[in-house]
């Protein structure tokens, strides 16, 4: 039994330390000449002889090759104005818009009730 158990723990390590790669063993060529196949006749299909059609050219009109017509002109699109909120705005509706203190400030910073107005409506119109 020990020397069972011995001999194959020698066999598991020394099989794990030789190489796993295969080993090249070169093959024998043998040349023998191969013959040469017999070339392949293939018949040429008979070439096709096309009869053409007199062409008839009196029917040119240069009216209707080339209409004086102009091309349909692109549509074009009117220009919507865009509904403004009501361009006169008093001075009591902006203050009771915004306060009288940031149209006084509005007045101050932008140098006129007219601008500060203007501003308001200007507001107004993003809401």
């Amino acid at each position: 039994m020990k020397l069972w158990l011995s001999s194959s723990l020698l066999t598991l390590l020394l099989s794990g330390c030789i190489s796993q790669q295969p080993i090249y063993r070169p093959v024998p060529v043998k040349l023998k000449p191969e013959p040469e196949p017999a070339p392949v006749v293939i018949q040429a299909k008979p070439k096709k002889t096309h009869q053409f059609k007199e062409v008839q050219d009196n029917n040119f009109s240069p009216e209707y090759m080339y209409p004086k017509v102009p091309k349909n002109q692109p549509k074009t699109q009117k220009e919507e104005s865009v509904s403004t909120v009501s361009a006169s705005m008093s001075r009591e509706d902006c203050i009771a818009m915004i306060g009288q203190q940031k149209f006084d400030k509005y007045t101050q910073m932008l140098g006129g009730e007219s601008a500060a107005v203007k501003r308001c409506i200007l507001l107004k119109s993003m809401k």
